[in-house]
């Protein structure tokens, strides 16, 4: 089994799968494609029809999407619990993850993470005001608060113990944390969106995932 992923340094896309096979206890071969390189388009297109990375190749058969490998992985783990138990927070895991897989444009834009603005490095930018964005805040700031007042009485994630919408979410953290993104001035009056963020950003596979990205930085 192979994931295809882009520098852990840069690509937080590569990192939600990542996170999801590590968490299944999955063996597999990292193969990393330097991105923003002349040749970064064709090495994408040796592994995938898509042109883009993450990409698992699996038995033969080649799985590209973030949200598909961790369908595929909770799928083929049945035993790991990749999402709730519950129902209803299994419904609203889905309908979460789904929207930060497919929403959130202002947020990838105006705090990317490529290489002047790097998820693991020591500078720090200056918060964007993009309306965008702090729309998007209160959009997320609503989610995790409501998510952790309602399923989170079993543990410090979204949904209690860990799912893979904490997955998805993690780039997100590391974006506010990056850029120091004041989750209080966007409703956050009890520190709970706060504290899951911090959750993230403290889980272990993310630090495994962040020493990687620190180690390219200082080969590149």
């Amino acid at each position: 089994m192979q994931l295809i992923i882009g520098d852990k340094a840069y690509s937080t896309w590569s990192l939600r799968p990542w996170l999801v096979l590590k968490r299944c206890g999955a063996e597999f071969e990292e193969v990393v494609v330097r991105l923003n390189r002349p040749d970064t388009a064709e090495r994408i297109a040796e592994h995938s029809p898509a042109g883009k990375v993450p990409v698992l190749h699996v038995e033969g058969v080649t799985i590209w999407d973030s949200m598909a490998i961790a369908v595929w992985a909770a799928e083929r783990f049945p035993e790991v619990p990749l999402w709730p138990a519950d129902a209803h927070a299994r419904w609203l895991a889905r309908s979460v993850a789904c929207e930060m897989h497919s929403s959130f444009m202002g947020m990838r834009v105006q705090c990317a993470m490529g290489p002047q603005h790097t998820m693991v490095g020591p500078d720090r930018s200056e918060p964007p005001g993009d309306p965008q964005v702090a729309a998007e805040l209160r959009r997320l700031v609503d989610i995790f608060r409501t998510m952790r007042a309602q399923f989170g009485a079993g543990g410090p994630f979204l949904f209690g113990e860990w799912s893979v919408p904490d997955a998805f979410f993690t780039p997100i953290a590391a974006r506010i944390r990056h850029y120091q993104l004041d989750l209080a001035a966007h409703g956050d009056v009890d520190g709970a969106a706060r504290a899951y963020v911090d959750t993230l950003l403290a889980q272990p596979d993310f630090l495994e995932w962040s020493e990687g990205g620190l180690s390219e930085l200082a080969k590149a």
